[in-house]
């Protein structure tokens, strides 16, 4: 029943021949990887003024232009620098390998750590702004917007489990819709200022008072709160072995679409803040996309909420970013060895669902902490991305040191600078938003970093653990002889534990059934039972004063492990009854299971589970 409905809301299973089918082309590519980085412009505006606004009043209409203007100055930089990569690491990976490859382990994995936590980041933001641009419209459901992001997201969950193919072109739709509407509005609203000027009322009456006094280090926080407007444009490097052949020139192709698109939609909608004067504060309950939509189109109109489904949809699309740009990453980091194997298997559709899960797992619990507050959750934003731009870039520098390439000079140029830029937006990045919430992004990339080092270093220790030598292989002997003392624990006499003994009796006449009990009469009863049985299986019977089973029973069998010789093995049988109702077994106690990870612990110690079928 469980698999039917698995089949149902995920898919059948796709064999491992179909995985080119599950591969992006550039127009689906664009729609899925596009969607983080052209959905941050629904608020990079917005937070951009909201540093600005209550400091220098109306002046900060005319700093709009100007911090927007650095903010894509820096995108045009950071899409050339990832084209070179994806250029020279075509297997995905982006930050991670570029790092680890150029600069050591150690920035490698800061560089995938800081990713990680930044595609986490990118599901809890972009899915509580979708829903923020949902309650700007229909202001009713904004005391159930938390629950609304959490359902939000575990839809999106569903989606991706079913696998690469069927959910791009999901997704292509509405982020298609969101882009040509976003452009549709830019180009209107701004025929419409050229001609009539502002002639709608504002949708907002808050009361803008006159600039204060200006300074740097206001610009360097307005600049880094808009910075969130480059967050995603990363994942195309990430997920090139995503695209179909040719990947390489599909992914850049992408990546050059992707920038124009961000340059046309962020410029555009700082120039209609501009001049439609919009309006945002701390706990203001209606977006600034929201506002410029209001004023260019006269109001609610058809328009009007077009443009806000659109964006809500984006914003929720873009965690589908994160979706696909979180699981392939955390696939390498695990082939590598430095985060749980699991990570790298991929699911009964192809995708790599653990990777999924974790991430929908971890993004609900930020969603729930927040309370799906984007302003909350924005200033943990950036960090993480901005860190991982940097070593990025650095690495690329040192990989055209080393290179004999032809126009490694001018991919040293293009990614020196990249690197000069980025540090210095993440150090502004770091200490403008430090205080706000930053430092705890700050200390989980170190946190994880060396999680992931430990993680290495347990896979290391196992490897060299079972590794075989060659003279062991000359010399193994597989005809070796071993004397077995057979353990059979045992609460009472059924079938199960007859069926236990009986399969016990014919390896070796070396049996022992055990018994730990709290009860005397039990134990009694136990005893009376045994002489009963034609058998000559020494019954061994210990009474628990203190009520407990499971630790008594572990001691005693390791004191005959203990005292078994090397040419010995003691086996525990543990009898096990199935019943065939599938919630069954949620109704008795798994003591055997509970014993088998308890007595594993013990070396020459082998356990064996004997199940017994019963028809109910």
């Amino acid at each position: 029943m469980l698999k039917k409905f698995l089949d149902i809301l995920i898919g059948e299973p796709l064999a491992n021949e179909q995985s080119a089918s599950e591969k992006y082309n550039v127009p689906f590519g664009l729609a899925v990887m596009a969607s983080d980085a052209v959905s941050s412009v629904a608020y990079a505006a917005q937070e951009i003024l909201l540093v600005l606004l209550p400091v220098i009043g109306v002046l900060s209409y005319q700093w709009l232009g100007t911090v927007s203007f650095m903010i894509i100055g820096l995108l045009i930089i950071l899409g050339i620098s990832y084209i070179q990569i994806i250029k020279a690491y075509p297997h995905g990976g982006g930050a991670y390998i570029v790092a680890k490859e150029n600069l050591g382990v150690a920035p490698g994995l800061i560089a995938g750590a800081a990713l990680l936590l930044d595609y986490i980041l990118t599901v809890a933001v972009s899915a509580s702004a979708g829903v923020a641009a949902i309650t700007s419209a229909f202001q009713s459901l904004h005391d159930y917007k938390v629950v609304i992001t959490v359902v939000l997201i575990i839809v999106l969950t569903i989606l991706n489990l079913r696998g690469v193919g069927e959910s791009s072109k999901i997704f292509s739709i509405p982020t298609y819709l969101f882009i040509f509407s976003m452009l549709f509005m830019i180009v209107y609203g701004l025929i419409r200022y050229s001609m009539y000027g502002v002639t709608t009322q504002p949708m907002v009456h808050e009361v803008v008072k006159s600039g204060g006094q200006i300074g740097v280090f206001l610009i360097l926080r307005a600049f880094s709160s808009g910075c969130s407007a480059l967050t995603g444009i990363e994942a195309v490097s990430n997920s090139v072995p995503n695209f179909k052949e040719p990947s390489q020139k599909n992914a850049i192709k992408v990546m050059l679409l992707l920038i124009t698109t961000i340059f046309l939609i962020f410029g555009g909608t700082s120039i209609l803040a501009r001049f439609y004067h919009a309006v945002y504060f701390e706990n203001s309950k209606v977006t600034v996309l929201s506002q410029i939509a209001f004023a260019v189109f006269g109001g609610r109109t058809f328009m009007f909420y077009v443009i806000q489904i659109t964006t809500a949809i984006i914003l929720i699309m873009a965690c589908n970013t994160a979706f696909t740009g979180f699981p392939m990453l955390m696939s390498v980091i695990a082939r590598d060895g430095y985060m749980p194997r699991s990570f790298a298997t991929r699911g009964k559709r192809l995708s790599y669902s653990n990777g999924i899960v974790f991430l929908t797992f971890i993004a609900c619990v930020l969603t729930l902490i927040f309370k799906a507050n984007t302003d909350l959750l924005i200033n943990l934003y950036s960090v993480g991305v901005f860190l991982s731009f940097v070593l990025a870039q650095t690495g690329m520098v040192v990989h055209w040191n080393r290179s004999t390439e032809p126009g490694k000079f001018k991919g040293k140029i293009i990614n020196g600078l990249g690197a000069v830029i980025t540090l210095v937006t993440t150090v502004v990045i770091m200490s403008v938003k430090f205080e706000e919430g930053a430092w705890v992004v700050i200390l989980l990339i170190p946190i994880l970093s060396y999680m992931m080092m430990k993680i290495k270093k347990h896979y290391n220790k196992v490897a060299d653990g079972l590794r075989t030598s060659e003279d062991e292989l000359k010399n193994f002997e597989i005809n070796d002889h071993f004397n077995h003392i057979i353990v059979v624990p045992i609460s009472s006499l059924n079938k199960a534990t007859l069926g236990a003994l009986k399969y016990a009796r014919s390896i070796t006449p070396d049996v022992i059934a055990l018994s730990v009990s709290p009860n005397k009469a039990y134990i009694e009863k136990l005893q009376g039972r045994w002489k009963e049985l034609n058998t000559d299986i020494l019954l061994v019977c210990k009474y628990s004063p203190y009520r407990a089973v499971i630790n008594p029973l572990i001691e005693y069998i390791g004191i005959i492990a203990k005292a078994a010789d090397k040419n010995e093995k003691v086996t525990v049988v543990l009898p096990q009854f199935m019943t065939t109702g599938w919630g069954g077994q949620f109704l008795h106690n798994h003591t055997g299971l509970i014993l088998r990870e308890a007595l594993l612990k013990y070396d020459n110690t082998v356990i064996s589970m004997y199940p017994y079928h019963l028809k109910v």
